[in-house]
């Protein structure tokens, strides 16, 4: 191929080459014959042979510590992780004792859960800003479950009415690990496997709008709390709104005392938190009111002895000292496997869109599937250690970057802040109402809850996303959190298919003094080639759009195919038919003896060449007379026979006349948007090629990427009737070959003009 460059005005380009159909482009373009792929053998010794760099590289892509710890700058890091460590240290204390709660469990555990698996995370994470912890959704997602396996009712206490408090906690502390340990090992299992991609199937319009459905499960799961009442408990669908509706009920059963401890803590966190973002910039690091408001409560209700006096509910004893690790108890496994799957895939979901976040703004990677390994390793070692499952939060991931955090160096600090408390604070706490707890649940919900922005965003942007919100937004509300998770999930799958089952075809046009070829119902400019049809899918042409894209075919080009080839075959039947016809009467005439002369001009004009009056073979003569001395039978059949093959043949010329005008000689599909081909759609393409070159159109293909062909000759596609030359690397270029096959130069010289760009 030649090509020529000319020294061009700014904003125009002149090119000038030969036309491209695909096996010139091999030919030019050096298309290689050879696989840079490495055969499964070769992959197979490769995974096994072993050196001294490979095993470093494996070492250091497992534990990523090891890479970055020994270069960890002391004077450039330390001051600003030490700064972010105590901070996020300060807010582990409250939330992870009020998470613990959205559980089902102590507050204690809760402690548990800020303290091992952040050291764990530490070691094998990648991230280097996000806070791994308690968080509001997967606790009220452990909490379902800790609650459906071990309700009240199954542990009564002896000789009352009431509840076993301490069987009833341990078991469900016991199902909480085994649930954490099942979780923490899908979560590995996927991360060894390469499954990290697993989470772009859950697109950020849904998981938004899974978070803002938890937590209005949290929200309602609180109000006991705040109005110190006891609802009884439901589960399966519409459970939150059952709940809901006992809450109303139970109202004037309130407790005043518990009711006004709730709002003077909301109140004063609010304030406090709204003051921190007001002032985030010219604050050192934020007012820590979450604890300031714990100390604070437990002060109060410790010296003012409203326990005795008001029954206002507490956290009660929090034992000191860690316990010893403990196996789970592994018969729960089956009882507990479809809410670890869920788990594992919400959990790492959230810690990977909060990771990638943070990567992006500082500029480096964080891998997907040691993510996943990392989770799954903070989670099956804390569940031997008695935490349940966590995952990263967004309110102390914030903080941990707003304050200097610069590695997870800022994590173990605040790990050591969790252990001191653990080992010697932890019991002044026993007097802290379960209501502050609760309000700090309340506060640390407001980011979720200004997600319901997100539908006057989305009903302007992309209304699809919007049903997707939607759909998971109610289906978490009404279904619960792992059907809802489920039902959402398989919406957002079908959307995907529906757009590709439902793509935009369009009749491309040229754009004169151009190469470009553009949609005629968007681009004014655009206008038709005479003769020549372009045809465009929006996406790529498989088996549950391929009937769509035939059809859509036939509608835009205005050719029906099915209707063109049955009137050809119509015009064969009756020419076949009027030959039978007519030897049939000539052999009757012969065999009864009747006179041939006027009879015999007839049938020869009628069989043979064109006479004067417009007859010709295939044709039925009008003036054609039967004789009186037929049968009348005979004549009644040769009347209607006649009279059925002249509209036959009426509208089978209808057919071609009307193919005629249209003036379509060759069709141009492009399907450059095609990623892909399967059997159905090859099998399409090789119908189009078939049915169209019998109407005598001819039919080309451009802009197929070099995968999609490929593909098409591994599938048998190309042959005598559809070579190669058939497909072309442009529009432009098949539009070309098809004006120069014609002899048309006009159009070939208007085309040929410079550019604008």
């Amino acid at each position: 191929m030649d090509t020529e460059k000319k020294d061009c005005s700014v904003g125009e380009y002149f090119v000038k080459r030969r036309v491209l159909d695909e096996l010139r482009l091999d030919e030019v373009a050096q298309k290689g014959t050879w696989s840079t792929k490495p055969t499964l053998g070769e992959r197979l010794k490769e995974s096994l042979r072993c050196s001294v760099p490979k095993l470093k590289h494996t070492l250091l892509s497992w534990i990523p510590v090891l890479s970055w710890l020994p270069h960890y700058s002391i004077r450039e890091n330390f001051i600003g992780d030490l700064i972010s460590g105590c901070s996020v240290g300060i807010m582990h204390l409250p939330q992870g004792m009020a998470y613990a709660l959205l559980a089902s469990l102590r507050p204690v555990f809760g402690l548990y859960t800020s303290l091992y698996p952040v050291l764990v995370y530490f070691i094998f994470g990648t991230s280097r800003h996000i806070s791994i912890g308690t968080f509001a959704v997967i606790s009220i997602m452990i909490g379902s479950v800790t609650e459906r396996l071990a309700p009240d009712i199954d542990f009564p206490a002896n000789g009352t009415n009431g509840t076993d408090l301490d069987a009833r906690d341990a078991h469900r502390v016991e199902i909480a690990c085994s649930l954490t340990v099942l979780t923490g090992i899908f979560q590995i299992l996927l991360g060894v496997v390469r499954f990290g991609f697993v989470v772009t199937y859950l697109s950020e319009p849904l998981i938004r709008g899974y978070t803002t459905g938890s937590a209005c499960h949290v929200c309602v799961s609180q109000l006991k709390y705040l109005f110190g009442v006891k609802p009884a408990r439901f589960t399966g669908p519409l459970s939150l709104i059952y709940t809901l509706v006992d809450i109303c009920r139970l109202l004037p059963e309130t407790k005043v005392p518990e009711l006004v401890v709730s709002l003077v803590a909301l109140s004063v966190l609010i304030v406090v938190k709204e003051i921190n973002d007001c002032y985030r910039q010219k604050l050192p690091m934020p007012i820590p009111i979450e604890i300031i408001a714990i100390i604070a409560a437990t002060i109060i209700i410790h010296f003012a002895d409203l326990t005795t006096k008001y029954n206002i509910d507490v956290v009660g004893e929090i034992p000191s000292g860690l316990k010893a690790p403990r196996a789970p108890d592994a018969t729960l496994f089956s009882d507990v496997i479809g809410d670890a799957f869920a788990i594992a895939i919400v959990g790492y979901a959230i810690n990977i869109s909060l990771g990638k976040t943070f990567a992006l703004k500082h500029g480096y990677k964080v891998d997907s599937n040691q993510e996943l390994v990392a989770l799954g390793l903070s989670n099956t070692v804390g569940g031997f250690f008695q935490c349940y499952s966590v995952t990263s939060s967004l309110s102390r991931s914030l903080v941990q970057e707003s304050t200097g955090g610069k590695t997870q160096v800022a994590g173990v600090i605040s790990s050591v802040i969790v252990l001191v408390t653990v080992l010697k604070i932890g019991s002044l706490f026993s007097d802290l109402p379960k209501a502050v707890l609760s309000t700090i649940v309340f506060v640390n919900l407001k980011g979720m809850f200004k997600q319901f922005l997100d539908v006057s965003l989305l009903w302007k942007t992309n209304k699809v996303d919007l049903m997707v919100w939607l759909v998971t937004f109610t289906s978490t509300i009404l279904l619960n959190l792992d059907l809802g998770l489920a039902v959402s999930v398989g919406f957002s799958m079908l959307t995907v298919i529906f757009r590709t089952q439902l793509p935009r075809y369009s009749i491309l046009g040229h754009v004169s003094g151009t190469d470009l070829y553009l949609d005629t119902d968007t681009y004014k400019e655009a206008k038709e080639i005479p003769g020549i049809k372009i045809f465009r899918s929006s996406t790529t042409i498989y088996y549950t759009n391929a009937e769509m894209y035939l059809e859509a075919l036939q509608e835009k080009s205005g050719i029906e195919i099915g209707k063109l080839l049955t009137a050809k075959k119509q015009r064969k039947a009756v020419s076949r038919l009027s030959n039978d016809t007519f030897s049939e009467m000539n052999e009757r005439k012969v065999s009864a003896g009747l006179k041939e002369q006027s009879q015999g001009d007839v049938v020869a004009l009628g069989l043979t060449e064109t006479s004067t009056t417009g007859l010709s073979k295939g044709q039925v003569n009008e003036a054609y007379q039967h004789d009186t001395t037929m049968s009348d039978s005979d004549s009644e059949t040769g009347d209607h026979g006649d009279n059925s093959i002249n509209k036959v043949s009426q509208r089978g010329n209808e057919e071609k006349k009307r193919a005629v005008r249209s003036g379509t000689h060759s069709i141009i599909l492009d399907i450059s948007t095609t990623s892909f081909v399967d059997t159905v759609s090859v099998k399409t393409l090789k119908n189009i090629f078939r049915d169209f070159g019998e109407i005598d159109l001819d039919v080309y293909l451009a802009g197929c990427q070099a995968c999609v062909v490929e593909q098409l000759e591994a599938a048998g596609f190309f042959s005598e009737s559809i070579p190669k030359s058939r497909l072309f690397v442009t529009v432009h270029d098949a539009v070309l070959h098809i004006l120069k096959k014609l002899g048309d130069t006009d159009f070939v010289l208007d085309v040929s003009c410079s550019t604008e760009m």
